[in-house]
């Protein structure tokens, strides 16, 4: 076992956290599907999954950028640009190409949240290697690895369209690519991994062992997405796979960064909810989730009136291209800030308030993450 694991190991939030966000989530995920026939699940996403997953996890974990962005006093006066271009910005841009077609507005919108979901990915990867310190032909292969993980399957669903489940809308992805572009990223994809797991097999003949946060990382990415895509049958397994692995490691690193700052006085009113703890944060969140999807289904889907009731508005095509870009305004700020707020370059305070200070003391309260999941895949300058 010595041999196994690496002498030092680096993790994100501390062990237990790294293990139930990461490798924890996708064995969830795992279950979950498996469970589908005894849950009445098989098919279209049901009612209490669409809550459960959708609501309080999709798009609660968009809400709580507010936590590091707007709710912050501070933080706002420190770049009033940003944070008033960004939204702006994307919903001028939304309403052009809702003027030009629906179909172009989610498009767009699908392409931008798929590059979004696979940074993300990447950035968790990047991080735990600038926390080991790993040479660069390592950080290089892992990023591969991460990247054939999340590219290869999209690439293959996009050679086999249409599926059983779209990422928005249907018709959201550009179909007509030849299916044997899809076998040969598959290919590619697989050539990548077995060298990645050749390395990490080499690391422990060598005594080096390995970085088990990383490496369940790693895997726990390409379970959920080539099982989420290409072995998925039906929208509740894309569903599962898609949401659970991206929203909840956020979560955690939303609410670490929350504490930190609230240690320092931040948040003004908005403290309470941090100072009472993990349940009252996520509550908030749900809550704010759960009238922004009001709003969707009462203005635009009318399809859940066990949830919303069945009197909606029936809004003209001209009124829907101010409403669609406005409603989608908080997941595409979402998108646009998370590149931006987590590059300690450009906020000397962040990693302290991550508790990724030099001295920071691993599973602190104040934890050890290291900052962008996203957007953070250089060192700090």
């Amino acid at each position: 076992m010595a041999r196994l694991l690496a002498p030092s190991q680096s993790w994100l939030f501390g062990r237990g956290v790294d293990l139930t966000v990461f490798a924890g989530v996708a064995l969830v995920s795992v279950a979950l599907v498996l469970a589908a026939p005894w849950l009445g699940a098989v098919g279209d996403t049901p009612l209490w999954a669409w809550v459960l997953l959708v609501v309080c996890v999709d798009v609660a974990h968009v809400w709580s950028t507010v936590f590091r962005t707007y709710l912050d006093g501070e933080e706002l006066s420190r770049r009033p640009a940003l944070y008033i271009i960004a939204p702006l910005g994307a919903y001028v841009l939304g309403v052009l190409a809702h003027l030009v077609s629906a179909g172009l507005f989610w498009r767009l919108f699908a392409y931008v949240a798929l590059l979004h979901f696979v940074r993300q990915q990447y950035g968790w990867v990047a991080l735990y290697d600038r926390k080991a310190r790993v040479s660069d032909f390592e950080r290089r292969l892992d990023a591969a690895a991460i990247y054939a993980a999340t590219l290869g399957p999209v690439v293959w669903w996009h050679a086999h369209l249409p599926r059983a489940f779209w990422w928005f809308v249907e018709n959201d992805f550009i179909s007509g690519l030849p299916a044997w572009v899809g076998t040969v990223a598959l290919a590619v994809h697989g050539l990548v991994l077995v060298a990645w797991a050749g390395f990490q097999a080499a690391r422990v003949v060598r005594g080096e062992g390995l970085q088990v946060g990383k490496v369940l990382l790693v895997l726990a990415t390409w379970v959920t997405w080539f099982g989420g895509i290409v072995l998925a049958q039906d929208d509740f397994t894309f569903t599962v796979m898609n949401i659970l692995l991206h929203g909840v490691p956020y979560f955690a690193l939303l609410f670490r960064y929350a504490r930190g700052r609230q240690a320092e006085g931040g948040y003004g009113p908005f403290s309470l909810l941090v100072r009472a703890g993990l349940p009252a944060f996520l509550l908030f969140l749900v809550a704010l989730a759960w009238g922004e999807e009001l709003l969707w289904d009462r203005l635009i889907w009318h399809d859940r009136p066990a949830l919303f009731g069945d009197s909606g508005l029936s809004l003209p095509p001209d009124l829907l291209a101010l409403v669609v870009p406005l409603l989608a305004l908080p997941q595409a700020t979402h998108y646009l800030l998370d590149a931006f707020v987590w590059k300690p370059s450009r906020d000397p305070a962040l990693l302290a308030r991550l508790g990724w200070a030099p001295g920071a003391r691993e599973g602190s309260p104040r934890g050890t993450v290291t900052p962008s999941p996203v957007a953070m895949a250089r060192p700090a300058e």
